[in-house]
């Protein structure tokens, strides 16, 4: 299979200064901030971030879905505004209508233009088949395993004979070895041109899958909510996943994942009142910790890339862990490596009670919200709190599925460390266990 490539290089898409914010009654919620990108003929672009940091917003931008809330999206010449011909987008959910076989719901895509039903029919079938779905077409949705339900939406997006195809982390639904197969067909299309496409852009949050399929990989960054510098993947397809030049170039899209400000070196992390806290248990931190005391790793950095392997972990799920790890102290994680600190080989080496003692010391330390809460049952005349006081104060800062994902998450903490107790039947936190 030869690289998809032309001397043609010429930006299909320009995205000038895209900003989106999204409001409440209370606050403002920034998603992305004056981000600019051109999207060339005849490439792979791979967006690739942290949970909350806009991909899949941005995405919708191009697409013409939702609109920025400043700035302009181009597809040549021609301002973005709405859903345009010559963009197809294939979304994680497979988006089927349950009621409609396979063939219509290919036809779907191609209801809105002015075409014959006879020519609606003749595409949608070369689409079905160019998918390896030929035989289904009279099938319905549910006898459909999850990737032959994705090959039906990637059909139903190629049917409209795009220049652009949009891919919403349309892999991350499916088992790993379907996944792979979908990724290696979709490769196939893109590198024997048996379609008009003339460029791909995938929203993942896979690191091997960017790594596989991309061109370019731009990095969305959670705290700036614009692009780190893009790397530019040199690399033919197939890639071997065990060559040297992959697995640098999985290290590097590691290290630019982690906070580009402590690259060369290590600065703790301190967060507000107000942080959107990452979703990681404690299961998971402990699982972590106790991999990184083993003796081959003790005392050692650990690259990223090779935890993640160790604990067949993705990027969306390792970073929660990774960042709670460093804002309690008890790992560092620079240059694209992680290490325990003093603090997490003691957590490492305790048993359960002195675990809780020292998560607990660490959590009112560290986690400016577990210690608020505390503060505010302390001082309650019956030491309670309503889970609806404290969602009600964080939502003057956050969004409202923050606030409750945050609170949520910091009850789980506080409840592992005994800081407080919680009664779900009542939501209401307390000093003493209510039951």
């Amino acid at each position: 299979m030869l690289n998809h490539a032309s001397s043609d290089n010429s930006p299909i898409i320009t995205l000038n200064n895209i900003t989106k914010v999204y409001k409440t009654s209370a606050t403002s919620n920034i998603v992305l901030d004056n981000v600019n990108l051109e999207l060339r003929a005849n490439e792979i672009v791979a967006i690739l971030g942290k949970s909350g940091s806009g991909k899949s917003t941005l995405l919708r931008i191009i697409a013409g879905l939702t609109a920025p809330s400043s700035g302009e999206v181009y597809y040549g010449h021609r301002m973005i505004q709405s859903p345009v011909s010559g963009i197809a987008m294939v979304f994680q959910n497979f988006a089927l209508m349950p009621w409609l076989t396979v063939l219509e719901n290919v036809e779907l895509g191609l209801e809105a233009r002015k075409m014959s039903a006879a020519e609606r029919r003749s595409r949608s079938v070369e689409a079905i088949d160019m998918v390896g779905l030929d035989g289904f077409e009279s099938a319905y949705p549910k006898e459909l395993s999850g990737g032959m339900k994705q090959r039906v939406g990637l059909a139903r997006a190629l049917a409209t004979d795009p220049d652009i195809l949009l891919m919403d982390e349309a892999f991350s639904a499916l088992d790993v070895l379907t996944a792979d197969n979908l990724r290696n067909d979709l490769l196939d299309l893109w590198s024997d041109h048996h379609t008009n496409l003339k460029s791909i852009v995938l929203v993942t949050h896979n690191i091997s899958e960017a790594a596989l399929l991309a061109d370019r990989i731009v990095i969305l960054d959670n705290e700036t909510h614009n692009f780190r510098p893009e790397i530019a993947v040199p690399l033919s397809h197939p890639r071997n996943e065990n060559s040297p030049s992959y697995l640098q170039l999985v290290d590097n899209i590691y290290r630019q994942l982690t906070d580009s400000t402590r690259l060369a070196r290590f600065k703790p992390l301190h967060i507000s009142l107000y942080h959107h806290l990452p979703e990681a248990q404690i299961s998971e931190l402990s699982g972590i910790i106790e991999i990184l005391a083993k003796p081959e790793f003790k005392g050692h950095k650990v690259d990223l890339p090779q935890l993640a392997d160790e604990l067949s972990l993705n990027v969306n799920d390792l970073f929660p862990i990774t960042e709670l790890l460093e804002i309690l102290r008890l790992a560092k994680v620079y240059n694209g490596d992680i290490e325990l600190t003093e603090v997490g080989l003691s957590f490492a080496n305790a048993d359960i009670l002195e675990r809780k003692q020292i998560f607990s010391q660490q959590l009112v330390n560290y986690i400016p919200l577990a210690k608020f809460i505390r503060q505010q049952l302390d001082q309650s005349p019956d030491h309670t709190v309503t889970a609806a006081q404290l969602t009600a104060d964080l939502e003057k800062h956050l969004s409202e599925e923050e606030a409750s994902q945050s609170l949520k998450t910091v009850i789980e903490w506080g409840r592992y460390a005994e800081l407080f107790a919680y009664d779900s039947n009542r939501a209401l936190l307390s000093l003493e266990n209510p039951g």
